[in-house]
C-alpha cells in the first residue's frame, strides 16, 4: 500500500478515487512519563516518553487507516494529513487521527 501525503503520483495515475479513510488513537499519558516530562521541562531537553508515545499512536492511526482502505480494495492513500489534540477532563489524553483518500492505481 503506496501512503502518501501528496495529492498524486508521479507516473501513477488514479483509476478511480474511494472515498476518505480514516484512523483514529486516544492514548493516555500515566503518571510515571508525567513526572519524567516534568522534570525534562525543568531541565530542558526532550520529552522521550510522550516522543515515543505520539509515534506510537500515530503508527496504530496509519494501519487503522491502511486497514480501512484495503476494505475499500484501495491501492494507495493520497492527500494523508494527521491531526493532533490534547482531550480529557485535565488534558491527560491525546487523540492522533489520519485521513486521506483511498484510490485505486
Amino acid at each position: 500500500m503506496i501512503i502518501t501525503t501528496t495529492s498524486t503520483l508521479d507516473g501513477r495515475p488514479v483509476r478511480d478515487y474511494l472515498g476518505l479513510v480514516g484512523g483514529e488513537v486516544i492514548v493516555g499519558a500515566n503518571v510515571i512519563k508525567d513526572i519524567f516530562a516534568s522534570v525534562t521541562d525543568f531541565l530542558g531537553g526532550r520529552s522521550g516518553a510522550y516522543e515515543s508515545s505520539i509515534q506510537e499512536a500515530r503508527a496504530q492511526a496509519m494501519a487503522e487507516m491502511e486497514a480501512s482502505a484495503r476494505r475499500l480494495g484501495a491501492d494507495a492513500i493520497l492527500a494523508v494529513d494527521f491531526d493532533y489534540e490534547v482531550i480529557g477532563k485535565s488534558g491527560s489524553m491525546l487523540m492522533v487521527c489520519a485521513c486521506g483518500t483511498a484510490v485505486k492505481l
